[in-house]
């Protein structure tokens, strides 16, 4: 089952509708106060819920049929299962859902597998020990049987991979590998590395398989040994990534799988003195836009996967009945000028100018100087605008990963407002 999630365009901007939250702002009450007055339940004064009733009648609140059936009294729990807090993408990805959840009087409790099958059991135990109304899973080696199981007692979601038979939200991992390779090749590289990551998901292998597609579709021989595959960039470990690096014969650009291999592959160009080649990252982290060149990156929008997947926990409530499906969040290519490098000429040795024979300046990846010398960094980060010296502190600081995101068979909208029915 596929559908398109469209946005049409008012001629006049709406009001927007109320939301649980809302109402618990406007009644100086908390959301699950809010719940307890519009279903009637006990516990309230009859001054606070008179309050909340007000509240309602102003903002002309509609409680949600769906979001009604997510939360009941002996379930109002959305458990999260994800790899790692520590991941900006999986941070951002919770909040998200929280800020959804408690807008509808729900709660919201995560855990991590750390990439660990065997903690995943543990983990997994662990939260459907709880009284669930929903599950969201990043599946890690949990099997089909055991998630359609669990799909008998309350809706799962699947994120950022698929389970047969399980409602997913992923991205289209080797569309966009492809277009981010094209890109580079598009610049005049011919030899281009692909830096992936040793983890047990097939995503990496997806994107890897794209890489190759692009490659073919160009007339462009597939080295193996420009592929990194075994790296634990998680771990800070780059001794792979820095042999190839360090080659006379180096890649002239790199498309990094995710965004720890990023920046595991800046870190080590950068104790290496090497220049820096043309590079797109799968994914963006934190302060990339502020490296001289920026770091070009895939966006996929924790928001919008958060959505999609907060949406087909309401649906699969109210339909338990129907389903699997599979939503697919639109990735986009984000230009910021270290993947828009063109390939340089070779040298009279027949070199490309990017291996151990083309050490530079040993501070070659730093922070911008001025406004003026590169693209303005985001809000929260005005504070480094005025920094006139590369401060080699401050890159390390930079270097830690802000995270990805997708495309495919059912496109999520760019413009879900948070608690709109999906």
């Amino acid at each position: 089952m596929t559908h398109e999630h469209e946005t049409a365009t008012p001629a006049a901007t709406p009001r927007p509708r109320a939301r649980l939250i809302d109402v618990a702002t406007a009644a100086g009450v908390s959301p699950k106060t809010v719940s307890r007055v519009i279903n009637d339940e006990a516990g309230v004064l009859p001054p606070t819920r008179e309050r909340v009733r007000r509240a309602v009648r102003e903002l002309g609140f509609v409680p949600d049929r769906s979001a009604r059936e997510l939360k009941r009294r002996d379930a109002d729990t959305v458990g999260i299962l994800i790899d790692a807090i520590s991941d900006p993408f999986f941070a951002a990805f919770v909040s998200v859902i929280e800020e959804l959840a408690v807008a509808e009087g729900l709660s919201v409790i995560f855990a991590s597998t750390g990439y660990d099958a065997a903690r995943e059991v543990v983990q997994l135990d662990r939260l459907t020990g709880h009284r669930l109304r929903g599950l969201i899973v990043a599946p890690v080696a949990v099997s089909v049987s055991t998630l359609g199981g669990l799909r008998t007692r309350f809706p799962v979601v699947c994120i950022d991979r698929v389970r047969s038979g399980i409602d997913a939200v992923v991205i289209d991992d080797f569309g966009a590998a492809a277009e981010a390779t094209s890109a580079l090749i598009a610049h005049g590289h011919r030899r281009v590395a692909f830096m992936g990551e040793d983890v047990p998901y097939p995503t990496v292998s997806d994107r890897l398989a794209g890489y190759r597609s692009a490659l073919a579709a160009a007339g462009l021989p597939f080295d193996p040994s420009l592929v990194v595959t075994n790296e634990r960039f998680g771990r800070g470990e780059a001794a792979e990534a820095s042999r190839l690096l360090e080659r006379d014969d180096a890649p002239t650009a790199l498309l990094c799988a995710t965004s720890l291999a990023a920046i595991g592959t800046v870190r080590a160009i950068r104790s290496k003195g090497l220049r820096m080649p043309a590079l797109i990252s799968f994914g963006d982290f934190t302060l990339a836009e502020v490296l001289e060149p920026g770091i070009t990156y895939v966006d996929h929008d924790p928001r919008l996967m958060a959505t999609a997947a907060f949406g087909l926990l309401r649906e699969r409530a109210v339909r338990p009945e129907q389903g699997p499906e599979r939503i697919v969040v639109p990735t986009r290519l984000v230009a910021r000028g270290s993947g828009e490098v063109s390939a340089p000429s070779p040298d009279p040795d027949g070199r490309d100018g990017f291996g151990r024979n083309a050490l530079i300046d040993p501070h070659p990846v730093h922070l911008s100087g001025s406004a003026t010398s590169s693209p303005a960094p985001r809000e929260e980060l005005s504070s480094l605008s005025a920094l006139t010296e590369p401060a080699p502190a401050l890159v390390a600081i930079a270097l830690a990963p802000v995270h990805p995101e997708p495309v495919g068979d059912v496109a999520a909208s760019a413009v879900v407002p948070l608690g709109a029915p999906s």
